[in-house]
């Protein structure tokens, strides 16, 4: 692993993932969520703030050292029930049928396998737990798309691996998730990064 993916490009991603702006689209991810969480994905703990107070315990997995360093405080801060649950979404220590819900933002569009993380977060939420995605992804509009697809090269070297491209609802589809709500629209910033969708779904 090169110095900038080990070491710069986790604080850039967080950097990019921060803005206050995006707070109304975390708080509106997790909201209503109850019992035992589990988020991959989890980042510097970006969307801990947001969790309410039904959450009562958090499982989280997160590959980068220095993010988890990052998000040492939020954790703290939180002040719940904690645990790590491994460092990669794709193969998840976490047993079957064992929690309540999952949360995933902003790493669909990273993980190297979106559908194999997915599937894994169906086998470890109990029947009918409710999976919750915050995503940017492809565009609806033809020529944002055509933008997309010229810089999802260049994306993926400076975001660690993030595409452009990917679309997080048939991600959930294919990975065998019934999505019973999607919220869609054009965030602040620049097209290209800024089709975003939130999506629940239910095992």
């Amino acid at each position: 692993m090169g110095l900038y993916r080990r070491f710069l490009a986790p604080r850039f991603v967080d950097t990019i993932c921060s803005p206050k702006a995006l707070g109304a689209w975390r708080a509106r991810c997790v909201e209503d969520l109850t019992g035992h969480v589990i988020e991959i994905g989890f980042g510097a703990g970006r969307n801990l703030p947001y969790y309410p107070d039904s959450v009562t315990a958090i499982t989280a997995v997160e590959p980068s050292a220095i993010m988890r360093q990052r998000g040492a405080r939020r954790i703290e801060a939180f002040g719940r029930e904690f645990h790590w649950g491994g460092l990669d979404g794709q193969r998840l220590e976490v047993a079957d049928a064992s929690l309540d819900a999952a949360v995933v933002t902003f790493s669909l569009c990273t993980i190297p396998d979106a559908q194999a993380a997915l599937r894994e977060l169906r086998r470890v939420v109990k029947p009918g737990g409710e999976l919750r995605v915050l995503e940017h992804g492809i565009s609806p509009d033809p020529k944002i798309a055509r933008w997309q697809h010229r810089l999802d090269g260049f994306e993926q070297v400076i975001a660690d691996g993030c595409h452009l491209t990917r679309d997080p609802v048939e991600a959930v589809t294919s990975a065998g998730w019934t999505i019973n709500s999607t919220y869609q629209r054009y965030a602040p910033g620049p097209k290209p990064w800024a089709y975003f969708t939130s999506l629940r779904a239910q095992s």
